[in-house]
């Protein structure tokens, strides 16, 4: 668990980002915070209430003590650098499209995507969810065609 501090302020007001990372599968959770929020005690609150255990926090500015947030933060610093001309400064509205890309990518730690390490299986991306305006031939019609 990590934050990205200093970003241009949006329109909701957040200027940071709280990254949350699972050490097992790689999987990780970016949401945008206030600076004025008090992290260590932000932290505290969700792993007990959630999870039910305790959380250890590393010390700012040691990247050593979490080498596993710091190499995501740079990861997603680098997607938010790539995207911002189109953002148009509401970089908090597409977080959830920056996390979406970051846990559906490959990890050669794991040798696979977070989400399939998650999930036991590969997402469905969006692009295989739109409906055809064409119908769709059933099982039995596909396998009769292909013996023709």
């Amino acid at each position: 668990m990590d934050f990205v501090v200093g970003l241009p302020r949006t329109s909701r007001g957040v200027d940071s980002i709280w990254v949350i990372v699972d050490r097992l599968t790689k999987s990780a959770h970016f949401l945008p915070v206030h600076t004025t929020f008090s992290a260590e005690r932000l932290a505290r609150i969700y792993i007990r209430e959630e999870l039910g255990t305790r959380v250890h926090l590393s010390t700012a500015f040691h990247p050593q003590t979490d080498g596993q947030s710091e190499r995501t933060i740079q990861v997603l610093e680098d997607m938010l650098r790539a995207c911002v001309m189109d953002f148009g400064g509401q970089w908090d509205q597409f977080l959830p499209l920056v996390e979406f890309a970051y846990n559906n990518s490959y990890h050669f730690s794991i040798q696979m995507a977070p989400f399939e390490a998650l999930y036991g299986r590969r997402c469905r991306f969006p692009v295989g969810w739109f409906e055809s305006t064409e119908p769709r031939p059933r099982g039995t019609d596909l396998l009769q065609e292909a013996l023709d």
